[in-house]
């Protein structure tokens, strides 16, 4: 099957006035037609920089793109002048922000933005876009749609404030869809209704998704393929059914541990040892073997990184003798 985007190798660095953070380290991933690919890993791990930087959205400086490639169609993302990203951005790739309230304007009403895609993407005018607009909180299941485009973001729920940032984000129907934690600030019915919600769209228009996430139990409901990240590099890649039952590195099955339904009733909820790296002192070696458990500490490397071997097809671990579970492929 043709991928939507295959990213190569992509580095991203900040260069701040306390060292060099290299918050992405040589990720690579594809993402199918149809297919839903999750990111998940801790808060500091690299994902939301790495979908930032493929649509230009990350500040240049301190960040910069130090290596890699995004092939989306016959063009390389990085490479494209900011004129010509802006032509992507909102029309063939859309994305949905962590927080809804602070992605909407607070002074504009919801249809004006709602309908912004439109006129600066497919020069609708005011009335066709408008139209447009109505069907497409509609489509997302807010009641009484043209009453609502008249009304200002304060006057939303946060449920229905982030159906509107999936709305605005699918209005242009864009090939792919990035949605960077678009549960996190919902409560947990209101979660399960985004959830549905991108599922459904999903399915019926047919778009790609690249969900970004922490909540292994979120990305076991809603993914195809699983990208664990940890200290700005992939630890771990494979199916989603694969990953759930034959998960091979140690952070892989910490963060299963930590999901609380998983956890037997009464005992308490697990939490992972320790604090990720600063990226900015990054190990020589395992970046995660300060919170690897101690008999297993001394089988970590620690003078060259791990490489990312394909240990059986399509699952790809970081090959660190101590983290990986069962062994390494000779």
């Amino acid at each position: 099957m043709s991928a939507i985007i295959e990213v190569k190798d992509l580095t991203v660095a900040f260069h701040t006035r306390n060292g060099v953070v290299r918050a992405v380290d040589g990720v690579s991933f594809r993402v199918e037609a149809g297919q839903t690919v999750g990111i998940v890993g801790e808060s500091g791990s690299g994902k939301s920089v790495t979908c930032y930087s493929l649509l230009g959205l990350i500040s240049q400086p301190p960040g910069r793109i130090e290596g890699g490639s995004a092939i989306f169609g016959n063009q390389d993302l990085l490479k494209l002048s900011e004129k010509d990203l802006q032509k992507v951005r909102g029309s063939r790739i859309s994305m949905i922000f962590q927080d809804p309230m602070t992605s909407l304007n607070p002074f504009l009403k919801v249809g004006t933005q709602l309908v912004e895609p439109l006129r600066l993407h497919q020069g609708l005018d005011k009335a066709a876009a408008w139209k447009k607009g109505i069907e497409a909180l509609a489509e997302v299941g807010i009641p009484d749609p043209a009453t609502r485009m008249d009304q200002y973001p304060h006057e939303f729920s946060g449920g229905m404030r982030q159906r509107v940032m999936i709305a605005m984000a699918l209005i242009t129907r864009p090939q792919l869809l990035i949605a960077d934690e678009p549960t996190t600030a919902l409560d947990v019915t209101i979660q399960q209704q985004v959830l549905d919600l991108i599922k459904d769209l999903q399915k019926r228009l047919g778009i790609a998704v690249v969900f970004i996430t922490h909540d292994l139990a979120v990305v076991h409901e809603i993914c195809d393929v699983v990208n664990v990240m940890y200290a700005g590099r992939l630890v771990e890649s494979a199916s989603a059914a694969d990953l759930f039952a034959h998960p091979r590195h140690a952070y892989t099955r910490a963060l299963m541990r930590s999901i609380p339904a998983l956890q037997k009733k009464g005992e308490p909820l697990y939490t992972i040892p320790g604090l990720p790296p600063d990226l900015s002192q990054l190990p020589d070696g395992c970046a995660f073997r300060a919170r690897q458990i101690p008999d297993r500490q001394a089988l970590c490397l620690t003078t060259k990184k791990p490489p990312l071997l394909e240990i059986a097809s399509g699952h790809w671990v970081q090959a660190c003798p101590g983290c990986v579970e069962g062994g390494l492929p000779l």
